[in-house]
């Protein structure tokens, strides 16, 4: 329950956040399990937002183990249907924890469902697909042998930038790879790790973009949709307005982040965390103002027209860092 409210949420928000969303295959989005999404992750838990809130079925994501520290945070990320990865960097002694969030997997694969591993591992704001790690080619592996149907669907998420408001994503999704798709059989695992673990890349290295620091600008430039002239004549209007009534909300809220997390790649995915719960109180604060000063039904138009302002600057603002 808590998780389609959520879902819902994030919709809403992340087509504000976002100026484009292009996925060059959108009927893949309706798709039904056993689906295991293989995924680069350049920029936080932010690749997980756009991913879950797109696909039609809910989306279980494995997320670093370190995050579940607590039971009341442990309890809030399991209703979001976020599952425990760790890391030998996270402590040895809870490597075995993987066991069972890899026998949680099953059970979803089992029920139709579909997961979404980060193939590389860990985040980086970068423009470059990394050496990917063995762990989604073993969740596979473990799937087949228990003779489930399960896809690999290997996916790109490529963003212009990672510190501008109003973002284009381009989301390039591959071809699934089923127990057919791999030469190897079952009677040398080794080979068949390595077999599906390069496979996965070579489909990945099509779908990420690679862009040199050097000629970044001019390649983001090149990639990425800009707005027209005439769009941005009609719109300045109504985004200067929507600069001047979101500016003691939003810059507040930035500069906070920018100060906490700015350079350990997770300052995207915080902020739009932060506007998906702080927007709407941000709305009812303002649309009660509107009625202590205006009285009548204006209040209403408070929830259609700051939505609007904030649209269309995020439409004319700038698109390259």
């Amino acid at each position: 329950m808590f998780y389609q409210f959520v879902k819902i949420l994030a919709r809403i928000a992340i087509h504000f956040y976002c100026r484009d969303i292009r996925i060059n295959k959108k009927e893949i989005l309706k798709s039904n399990g056993p689906l295991l999404l293989a995924v680069n992750h350049p920029n936080s838990f932010l690749d997980a937002v756009i991913l879950c809130t797109l696909f039609d079925k809910p989306v279980y994501s494995l997320a670093r183990g370190d995050a579940f520290n607590g039971k009341l945070i442990s309890k809030l990320l399991y209703s979001l249907k976020l599952l425990p990865v760790y890391r030998a960097s996270e402590g040895v002694e809870n490597l075995e924890d993987n066991y069972t969030t890899f026998e949680e997997c099953i059970k979803i694969f089992k029920q139709k469902g579909i997961v979404l591993i980060f193939s590389e591992g860990r985040c980086e704001n970068e423009w470059h697909l990394r050496r990917l790690k063995k762990g989604t080619a073993r969740l596979a592996i473990a799937a087949w042998q228990q003779q489930i149907p399960l896809q690999v669907l290997p996916i790109g998420i490529n963003y212009n930038s990672f510190i501008l408001f109003g973002k284009n994503v381009h989301l390039n999704i591959g071809e699934p790879i089923d127990r057919g798709s791999i030469v190897n059989n079952f009677t040398d695992s080794g080979l068949l790790l390595n077999e599906l673990t390069a496979t996965i890349q070579q489909q990945l290295q099509t779908l990420v973009y690679e862009i040199d620091a050097n000629d970044r600008k001019q390649k983001v430039a090149r990639l990425y949709l800009s707005i027209s002239g005439f769009k941005k004549y009609l719109l300045t209007i109504p985004a200067f307005i929507g600069w001047l009534i979101h500016w003691p909300f939003f810059v507040p809220i930035k500069n906070f982040i920018a100060k906490k997390v700015a350079k350990d790649g997770h300052y995207d995915s915080i902020l739009v965390g932060l506007l998906i719960f702080t927007y709407p109180v941000y709305l009812l604060l303002f649309a009660m103002l509107t009625y202590l000063i205006w009285g009548g039904y204006w209040w209403l138009l408070v929830f259609i027209l700051l939505p609007f302002f904030a649209w269309s600057y995020m439409q004319v603002n700038e698109q390259i860092d």
